[in-house]
């Protein structure tokens, strides 16, 4: 099984238009970028996606993705979910798996794309390509919003989803010791209503006992990417994990 980053960012990406910061201005000279969150998860043949970013449709050309077998979104924020028009006339048999109220919010954005609904409820465990995956609820204020935990072998993953440090504490039982924790982050630090910063997730990582962190929904607040990445385990537009180099500690 792999875990691949499709997209690293915010809400608007990095760098963001019109702004002229440093962080935006290295990314613009040094060609790297954060695309909106997505993340693909590649096992036996099958490709499923956590979320489908608005950079959707260049996300899986660049990585020559032809098919999507399922998707999972997290919440009804349009930098979640407004990819899944990128489907229109191209693939109209997709799964999305998502908890009723989710659904419920996009359909009024997107009741022309066409899309097998597949509604499940919180805590309740759901099999794709093999895989275990479960909707656990989080804190992303005015939304719904869920973290995804996928089973595998013995092994677990975590994905926070958008959530501020507030994780309802059947939550946190359930992510504790995963072997990997995908996390939001916005910043470095700030207070921020619906997110966590950087120093909210080490301390969280640290509580959940997490062998292996990495951040993600990375805003333009952070450094540029090659100063952040020595101080913060930010993950990269692209970057790929598998299964057995987490087993043996090589990411």
């Amino acid at each position: 099984m792999k875990i691949v980053f499709l997209g690293t960012g915010d809400s608007t990406g990095t760098p963001v238009i019109n702004c002229h910061c440093r962080t935006c201005d290295d990314a613009r000279t040094k060609n790297w970028e954060r695309k909106r969150f997505s993340i693909l998860i590649k096992h036996r043949g099958k490709n499923v996606l956590v979320d489908t970013s608005p950079d959707l449709r260049r996300q899986l050309l660049d990585l020559k993705i032809e098919r999507i077998d399922a998707v999972l979104w997290t919440h009804a924020h349009f930098d979640h979910f407004g990819g899944i028009a990128e489907f229109y006339r191209v693939q109209d048999d997709v799964e999305v798996f998502s908890a009723p109220e989710v659904h419920e919010s996009v359909e009024i954005f997107g009741n022309f794309i066409p899309y097998k609904k597949r509604e499940v409820s919180e805590n309740e465990n759901f099999k794709i390509a093999d895989i275990e995956f479960e909707l656990l609820r989080v804190h992303h204020p005015p939304v719904d919003a869920f973290g995804v935990l996928i089973r595998f072998e013995d092994v677990k993953i975590a994905i926070s989803g958008d959530t501020n440090s507030e994780i309802p504490e059947k939550t946190v039982k359930e992510f504790e010791d995963s072997e990997l924790f995908i996390v939001n982050a916005l910043a470095p630090t700030g207070k921020f209503k619906k997110h966590m910063n950087a120093l909210d997730a080490l301390r969280i990582s640290k509580r959940l006992r997490v062998k292996n962190l990495k951040i993600s929904h990375a805003s333009h607040l952070y450094p540029p990417k090659d100063e952040a990445k020595k101080i913060y385990p930010l993950a990269e537009d692209y970057e790929e994990i598998c299964l057995d180099s987490m087993l043996e500690g090589q990411i």
